[in-house]
């Protein structure tokens, strides 16, 4: 494995409003957007901060509808052969949800789940002329963390880090709700992932982006027609976070080093 394969790279919202989300989210997290034409493609919107693009938004897609899935987000990760890897995601026990295919441009990519049904992307970017800087980790609007409700969190764990090279960083017992485990690529510290409560209907990941401070941010929700469904609570590091709807009712997270 290359020092980037198992990196996250990118987070995408499929939204049936973009213009709404747009306006959501720059008030929410402070993101600008930026325009990306394709030929024979939908324009593709870029959320910047401080002119570096950190994630992007999306119609959702027509053959998605009616099939049950909401509006939402997903991680990409950067791994060496797409090809390979979705073929390894299918071999031990996870699924392709679909199949390998060309971005012209941009990269190749594939939609895989794991064996708990757990949803995510998985990209080789193309080869660039030039590299492009990239957000400092902790940054106000970059994505700060990467979590997983899973079917089984401990079996999760072995899953990615047999797949995307990730290590455990440590565990953290959270009593009734079990054991929360913190992965780690290239050692750092980027997620983390539980055995996912009895109330949620299905495995899945999500991301937090983060914000110079959490009160505000929830007043920026809740003025902006979202839903905070979960906090502010304190974490162990002294972080806020909370959970929260979108106004088209995909989940998203928050992360703040204040309250």
């Amino acid at each position: 494995m290359s020092e980037t394969h198992g990196k996250f790279i990118w987070c995408e919202l499929m939204t049936p409003d973009t213009a709404a989300a747009a306006k959501f989210y720059s008030s929410v997290v402070g993101w600008t957007t930026s325009e990306m034409k394709m030929e024979g493609m939908p324009t593709y919107t870029i959320f910047e901060a401080n002119g570096i693009g950190v994630a992007g938004l999306m119609e959702f897609p027509a053959e998605l509808e009616g099939k049950g899935i909401p509006p939402n987000w997903t991680g990409y990760v950067d791994v060496d052969d797409v090809d390979q890897s979705a073929k390894d995601f299918a071999a031990n026990g996870g699924s392709v949800r679909r199949p390998p295919e060309d971005i012209p441009t941009i990269g190749r990519f594939a939609v895989v789940a794991d064996p708990g049904g757990a949803v995510i992307c998985i990209m080789t970017p193309a080869p660039m002329d030039k590299t492009w800087p990239e957000l400092a980790f902790d940054a106000p609007g970059n994505i700060g963390w990467h979590e997983l409700y899973a079917g089984n969190g401990e079996q999760a764990l072995a899953f990615y880090s047999k797949l995307f090279g990730w290590t455990k960083h440590s565990d953290f017992d959270m009593g009734p709700m079990g054991v929360y485990h913190l992965f780690a690529h290239g050692g750092r510290q980027i997620g983390g992932m539980m055995t996912k409560p009895d109330n949620m209907p299905m495995p899945f990941w999500c991301y937090y982006f983060i914000v110079p401070a959490i009160d505000a941010a929830i007043e920026r929700v809740t003025s902006g027609g979202g839903k905070v469904v979960n906090g502010p609570m304190e974490v162990p590091g002294g972080s806020w976070i909370i959970q929260a709807t979108d106004p088209q009712g995909a989940f998203f997270c928050l992360v703040a080093p204040k309250r």
